[in-house]
């Protein structure tokens, strides 16, 4: 029998659960941090949208509280949530694919690995999305490609800027070819994007960023952000180094191993990531700059489904 795939251990993000921090007493309510074990409250750590107030550590953070950060208060309006993978190829490793997304749509709520709704960040109407890395390892398959793709449409369609933020180990490889065909079709409406709408795309690449994401629309942005220490590239560093023979440089596959290398814009922190892309798309658009007060504050408003009151 084998065994459990890369996305479905524990230390696949490289952060540590809280079963498995250093220190195994943590108590209820709280999480250790794994950079520098600093012992943080579960609710504060929430407000802090995932950073560790002492050494900067971003936690892996789920897609409805990203959006919910990056947007202006009360604008998301949530699309696509009713689109199913199907299993039409029958695909069958250590158990049925079928087993697998209907565990995974147990465990996390949502029907696949990817979030998409219409918003607003500092004024500005976007279309963004978010993937979700606790779905199968945030992999892209059928379903992904399709909500992909139709936010670039929607995109083009009402002329406004589109955001992803990418956390994917890539190419889903239960549904085969079907789903490498998505790096082509979501390139396509990305291209649709800008010809025919004139709009700026804003890549924006979390831990980790890999594989068929990273070799297409997760690195085709207008502007391309990065959180700190974020692993972004196609093959692993283990993969490379088997293939080349060589020794990688310290650092490689870091968001700030690219920048150095000139791969990415900039990388921003969590808190500053919603005040940088609205200024950036207010300029990009010709608007005129807000001040810092001019933002949108308060507590954040439920998502709406796209239809809903």
């Amino acid at each position: 029998m084998a065994g459990k795939r890369w996305f479905e251990r524990p230390d696949a993000m490289a952060v540590p659960s809280r079963e498995s921090a250093a220190d195994p007493a943590t108590p209820e309510f709280y999480t250790r941090c794994p950079s520098c074990t600093e012992l943080l409250y579960d609710e504060a750590l929430r407000e802090a949208i995932k950073v560790c107030g002492r050494c900067g550590h971003h936690f892996p953070l789920e897609p409805e509280l990203r959006l919910l950060s990056l947007c202006d208060v009360g604008t998301l309006v949530e699309h696509d949530g009713h689109l199913v993978a199907r299993d039409l190829l029958g695909f069958f490793d250590s158990k049925p694919y079928k087993a697998r997304l209907a565990s995974s749509q147990k465990a996390i709520g949502r029907s696949d690995a990817f979030y998409s709704a219409s918003g607003a960040v500092w004024g500005v109407p976007v279309e963004v999305g978010c993937f979700d890395f606790r779905f199968m390892g945030g992999s892209m398959g059928a379903v992904v490609g399709e909500s992909i793709t139709r936010l670039y449409e929607r995109a083009t369609e009402r002329k406004v800027p589109a955001i992803v933020v990418s956390a994917s180990g890539g190419a889903r490889m239960q549904e085969g070819v079907l789903s490498l065909m998505q790096m082509a079709r979501t390139c396509a409406a990305l291209g649709r994007l800008r010809d025919e709408a004139g709009m700026p795309y804003v890549s924006v690449l979390t831990h980790p960023t890999t594989g068929g994401v990273a070799a297409s629309f997760a690195m085709l942005g207008d502007i391309i952000l990065a959180e700190p220490r974020s692993l972004i590239g196609f093959a692993g560093p283990r993969v490379i180094k088997e293939t080349i023979g060589q020794a990688l440089p310290e650092g490689f596959q870091t968001s700030e191993y690219l920048l150095d290398h000139g791969m990415i814009d900039a990388i921003v922190e969590r808190s500053a990531l919603r005040s940088t892309i609205g200024r950036l798309l207010r300029q990009l658009l010709g608007l005129p700059a807000l001040p810092d007060e001019g933002r949108t504050t308060g507590t954040p408003a439920p998502v709406r489904e796209a239809g809903s009151a």
